[in-house]
């Protein structure tokens, strides 16, 4: 069986049910393993237990063990999707994972969290200009929505909502928690909005993304930024700043650092998962475990509080 074909006849079939992120990402993590087996003359459809277990042994002695995880995951969906019994719930399959992370560890390296003070900083380095008009609605809309990259520049100008309270909110249509597309309300703060409003009446637009590409020329706009230019703003941001004394900031650094505002806010940890989108508590304090000493979620009290849009808005 020709792998490049079967790989095109199952992402047809999973064509429209997931993101098409989630897709590259399939075929990718699949690609990656089918190479790997075809330079060792293994046959990689369908994958077997015993041919897992040695690439596991060898991945872990230079990748990373969530990569390692990923990939592992990846391959049981793929096989559970083509109809294959999946290896990858095997003792032989277990036991490899259970040997890489005794040898690797699980530790996952956290982006830098991006806290209100460190965002008060770059939103000063953000000037008039067209590309300093847009990077300071990145930071707001990064901080304050505390989404992925990705969900960060889907948001379009439609999608800006006023609550029935007055305040508005920002409509995400998806995300990676939901693919089918339920739609969930991110309420921002009024001078967010009011942002919004004024950068929509600058470029001219009537609809269309919120954030978008800038050229050198620093007046001709694109249709939209992609999610990668993300983390070369930030760093570019943080250095004019003169914070290089910090690691370099991401994407992942607004969910971090506005998570971390919420919980020295006093907000419980049943909100915050909600505000960033996670599911589960162990997700949650992975992303704060690392910036907060013994963080233990019997301890964060599920109670009223002040909504998280005054918590974290900007006066």
């Amino acid at each position: 069986m020709d792998v490049n074909q079967f790989l095109d006849d199952l992402m047809a079939q999973l064509d429209g049910a997931f993101a098409e992120n989630t897709l590259k990402a399939y075929r990718s993590d699949f690609k990656h393993f089918a190479n790997w087996a075809i330079s060792k003359g293994l046959n990689p459809l369908p994958p077997q237990a015993s041919d897992l277990a040695l690439y596991i042994e060898e991945m872990s002695q230079f990748q990373k063990s969530a990569t390692i995880r990923r990939r592992i995951d990846t391959l049981g969906s793929i096989c559970f999707f083509a109809g294959f019994n999946s290896p990858t719930k095997t003792p032989e399959v277990k036991i490899a994972l259970k040997k890489m992370h005794r040898k690797i560890g699980r530790q996952q390296k956290q982006a830098h969290p991006l806290t209100l003070d460190l965002l008060e900083q770059l939103l000063k380095k953000c000037d008039s200009s067209l590309a300093g008009r847009r990077n300071e609605l990145l930071l707001r809309i990064g901080y304050e929505t505390m989404r992925r990259s990705s969900e960060i520049c889907s948001f379009c100008f439609e999608d800006l909502k006023t609550l029935p309270n007055g305040h508005f909110a920002l409509n995400l249509k998806r995300s990676k928690t939901d693919q089918l597309g339920d739609g969930k309300l991110i309420p921002i703060s009024d001078l967010l909005a009011t942002k919004i409003t004024k950068w929509k009446r600058r470029i001219g637009a009537t609809e269309g993304r919120i954030l978008r590409s800038i050229r050198k020329d620093n007046k001709t706009l694109g249709d939209k930024l992609n999610p990668a230019s993300i983390n070369i703003i930030l760093v570019d941001l943080q250095y004019r700043a003169r914070r290089r004394d910090l690691p370099h900031l991401s994407g992942h650094s607004f969910r971090v650092g506005a998570a971390l505002d919420m919980l020295n806010a006093g907000v419980p940890l049943e909100k915050i998962m909600l505000r960033g989108g996670w599911r589960k508590e162990t997700t949650t304090l992975r992303y704060l475990q690392s910036w907060v000493d013994n963080v233990n979620p019997a301890e964060l009290h599920i109670e009223e509080c002040t909504p998280v849009w005054e918590v974290t808005a900007f006066n």
